[in-house]
């Protein structure tokens, strides 16, 4: 019995010691691990954005009248200075001739003027100096008569001495005359000249203005482009501030995008942008930064950014939605991880990620971190490059975890 009871009690002790064993030993977690590296990684700054014309015309018209004639539709390609709208010119046409005679006859009266027309006053004052100058010869003559008389002793000194005087006035009233004419034929020229001039100028000042309303009754296009809407038939009455047209130049698209104002920073014109369209009938299409506005939306807190796109082939439509994708520099050796690997803390830049060591014994580790456009987060602090970390299965693990990489990323 002695033996058969040891045996007994060797078993019990052993089997007691195994059961302890097994209720003490920690669970071993599944998980999915990934080796991390370094590598050189594109920085994009991403942003929603829509598709316009390179440049857009919204054409209304700028005189009140019924529209006769339409000569274009919507979706039609036009040229610069194509007529595209008629409206009705008949008054406009009525008030062009009328200033264009008006213009003629100013015309006409400036003519005369130059040509020495005479007024009123320039004749008085031209037939007084005539009749002082008469005056002058005839006492001039006088005098010389009396002077032979008086050298003769035919007449007294006295009578020659009112001849002298006679003949002194007279110089006088002629010359007055001779001044005064001068006077008024200079300033009868003047004043006549700049009066002809001015009115020939207000002239051709209506007339202009009459043939500008004339030619406000055809509406042209200002550019190449092609007719996106088309707002007026004809009959309709065109008023100014009534859009008629819109056309755009789709030869190249741009795409506006509204970039977060705490992301626009290192965006600047020039640099290589791709438009990507909310739809896969339409490729990505790359181009150029062409303009970066420098005041924020206060509502959105955005700045618009425009990508220029060449679009000859006409792939891009106006309206079309999407995002831009603007490439602003190049990270060099950077640790860059699945998204779902990080923990971020909200408002910062702060997260946990977990890193396994050589005994596949997880470990909590606090990192800097930086979201990129692409889904992935670029590590900028806390992890080198050859780590190990949990990319799959990591939510809620104790710091300290043994775990399984049965499913290793590679």
């Amino acid at each position: 019995m002695k033996p058969l009871f040891a045996a007994l009690l060797i078993c019990l002790f052993f089997s007691g010691c195994k059961a302890n064993d097994d209720t003490t030993r920690k669970p071993v977690i599944a998980v999915t691990t990934q080796k991390v590296s370094a590598s050189n990684i594109s920085l994009t700054v991403s942003a929603p954005a829509s598709v316009f014309g390179k440049t857009e015309a919204h054409l209304s018209a700028r005189i009140t009248a019924s529209v006769q004639q339409v000569l274009v539709h919507k979706g039609e390609t036009v040229r610069k200075g194509q007529l595209l709208a008629s409206l009705d010119k008949r008054d406009l046409a009525a008030q062009s001739a009328d200033a264009a005679a008006a213009k003629s006859s100013a015309e006409a009266e400036l003519q005369r003027t130059q040509g020495g027309t005479i007024p009123a006053q320039l004749t008085l004052a031209r037939g007084e100096a005539n009749a002082r100058a008469a005056a002058l010869d005839l006492a001039q003559k006088v005098y010389e008569r009396r002077k032979v008389l008086f050298e003769q002793g035919a007449i007294s000194g006295r009578e020659l001495q009112v001849s002298e005087a006679d003949l002194a006035q007279a110089k006088a009233n002629a010359d007055a005359a001779q001044k005064n004419l001068e006077v008024v034929e200079r300033r009868t020229s003047i004043d006549d000249l700049r009066l002809a001039q001015n009115s020939l100028a207000q002239s051709k000042a209506r007339e202009d203005l009459a043939g500008a309303n004339l030619s406000f009754a055809d509406i042209r296009s200002p550019v190449d482009g092609t007719v996106t809407d088309q707002m007026v038939f004809p009959g309709d009455l065109a008023s100014p501030g009534t859009p008629m047209f819109t056309v755009m130049d789709l030869s190249s698209a741009v795409a506006r995008a509204q970039v977060d104002a705490d992301k626009a920073g290192p965006v600047r014109v020039g640099q290589a942008c791709s438009f990507h369209s909310n739809g896969d009938s339409v490729p990505p299409q790359n181009g150029r930064v062409t303009a970066v506005n420098q005041a924020v939306d206060p509502a959105r807190r955005t700045i618009e950014v425009w990508c220029e796109v060449p679009n000859t082939k006409g792939i891009l439509k106006a309206g079309v939605f999407g995002r831009v994708e603007v490439a602003v520099g190049t990270a060099e050796n950077s640790v860059v991880v699945p998204s779902g690997a990080v923990e971020m803390t909200e408002g910062t830049a702060k997260g946990k990620l977990y890193v396994v060591d050589a005994k596949n014994i997880a470990h909590v580790r606090e990192v800097e971190a930086q979201p990129l456009d692409d889904g992935r987060i670029r590590i900028l602090k806390g992890l080198q490059s050859g780590e190990t970390i949990i990319v799959v299965g990591e939510y809620g693990l104790p710091d300290g975890t043994a775990i399984n990489p049965s499913g290793v990323a590679r």
